[in-house]
């Protein structure tokens, strides 16, 4: 699964998230992570709506994580944003899959399953920094 833009963000928002112990408002992760304020903000709502962020308004709101690190997988945070139908076919076969001859799609297939295994046995926990990792949200 290659990842479209949206869900990079979403991924890389997460992450930044994760390792505070405290709401992070959205200007501040758009600054950290040089990404449009707007766009990140829909992006992070979307995160709301699919529970796996939490968010408070006023002076010392923000985002947090909606559960802890260790069982928020990578498939959990980007399946919002990523459609495995989404990829096209190298040779022009229309989506990626829908001709099984294909031989892009023979060589393909494997690489595109252990992508989705990384995905769904990687934990938000998984990539944090050690120190970090520990805590519970």
């Amino acid at each position: 699964m290659l990842l479209p833009q949206t869900a990079e963000y979403a991924l890389r928002a997460v992450l930044h998230i994760a390792v505070h112990d405290r709401p992070v408002r959205v200007a501040e992760i758009a600054a950290d992570l040089d990404v449009p304020q707007n766009y990140l903000s829909k992006t992070l709502h979307q995160l709301v709506r699919a529970g796996v962020l939490a968010s408070t308004r006023g002076p010392a709101g923000g985002f947090q994580l909606a559960m802890s690190p260790d069982r928020l997988t990578l498939q959990r945070v980007v399946s919002k944003f990523a459609t495995a139908g989404g990829r096209r076919c190298l040779l022009g076969h229309g989506a990626c899959g829908t001709i099984p001859e294909c031989p892009v799609h023979t060589r393909w297939a494997p690489v595109a399953a252990q992508m989705r295994d990384f995905y769904e046995a990687t934990t938000v926990a998984d990539l944090l920094p050690a120190a970090s990792s520990s805590r519970g949200t």
